[in-house]
């Protein structure tokens, strides 16, 4: 059996490019004892693999060159060498990498339940993306009814879930997003109660008009103009939450930070960084909630699919162009 993989070859700077990455076809190896061989169905795109391809100190350590690039996967178990914890048939969710099958020895592996979701939601609402979600608003905001939660990337896989749980919550909720479909989005079907179209709206002036009473929580997933922005809009006592800052990612040059910081000071406002990782022991108090405000029909989920791992990069681009609606996902299974 061979095993398409896409390999990590050059640290970009910038916009990675056909040069940052190299489809390999590999021979499977042997199963060492212990070991599972995964034959992967979808690969999770996420902002965050930008970050993770720069040697820089960071929460986890960069890719190594001529690895297989990390990524969040799900798929089946079809060979077992003696694991005793999984399987063949077992639905499994980890980090399996951009590639058709993965090798594990069952750390970081989770089973999940066909029954309760497709495998998309899987690696999407029920995913890394909805417990970042999750932890995010909920544990490092720690919103409270009637709160006013200003969230950017409103219509992408973080954004769009933070949303949806703080109006579950009883908070109102504006979204930022890039044109008028997904503006459209996340009020028509997701339930926001204003949205900004930073494409088309001057963002001062449209915060001045949808958040006029300023906000007590602002999720950022974006970074730059837009969080320079939004801290002028702070209520004293507000929380913002870093959770990403894609604008900023395939700068050459330093990141642009917030010149407006001192309305932290005037506010006595708090900013906080988040990474879901860290609360990895929760993941199942989070999925069992989510999952059934999904079968309630309180909370949507909607994801984006494309097909070939040849296709990887172009479908990794669309995180950067807005070419998508949702989360990203990768479909890897011939």
């Amino acid at each position: 059996m061979n095993n398409k993989q896409i390999i990590f070859k050059n640290r970009p700077e910038g916009i990675p490019d056909q040069n940052t990455w190299q489809l390999e076809v590999n021979p499977i190896p042997e199963l060492q004892e212990g070991e599972i061989l995964i034959q992967q169905y979808y690969i999770s795109i996420d902002p965050a693999m930008r970050g993770w391809m720069n040697d820089t100190k960071s929460y986890i350590p960069p890719v190594a060159i001529d690895s297989v690039m990390r990524a969040g996967s799900i798929g089946k178990v079809i060979q077992n060498n003696n694991n005793p914890n999984f399987q063949i048939g077992d639905c499994i969710s980890s980090w399996g990498g951009v590639q058709q099958y993965a090798i594990s020895d069952g750390e970081g592996c989770f089973k999940v339940d066909e029954k309760a979701a497709s495998m998309p939601t899987f690696i999407g609402t029920l995913g890394m993306p909805g417990m970042t979600a999750y932890f995010g608003i909920l544990e490092v905001a720690n919103i409270k009814e009637g709160d006013i939660v200003l969230v950017s990337g409103a219509a992408g896989a973080v954004g769009s879930i933070v949303g949806q749980i703080a109006k579950i919550k009883g908070c109102k909720v504006i979204g930022i997003a890039g044109g008028k479909e997904k503006c459209d989005y996340i009020i028509n079907e997701l339930g926001f109660d204003e949205a900004i179209d930073y494409k088309s709206e001057n963002i001062y002036t449209a915060l001045k008009n949808k958040c006029p009473k300023g906000v007590d929580v602002y999720f950022d997933n974006v970074g730059g103009v837009i969080l320079d922005a939004a801290l002028s809009k702070l209520r004293m006592h507000a929380t913002v939450v870093i959770c990403g800052a894609i604008s900023q990612y395939n700068n050459k040059k330093k990141i642009n930070g917030p010149s407006n910081y001192l309305s932290l000071l005037v506010t006595r406002s708090t900013m906080k960084g988040m990474v879901v990782m860290d609360y990895t022991k929760d993941f199942g108090k989070a999925a069992r909630e989510m999952g059934s405000w999904l079968h309630e029909g309180k909370l949507k989920s909607r994801e984006d699919i494309y097909e070939g791992i040849e296709n990887f990069q172009e479908t990794y681009n669309r995180l950067f162009s807005g070419e998508k609606s949702g989360k990203l996902i990768l479909k890897v299974i011939e």
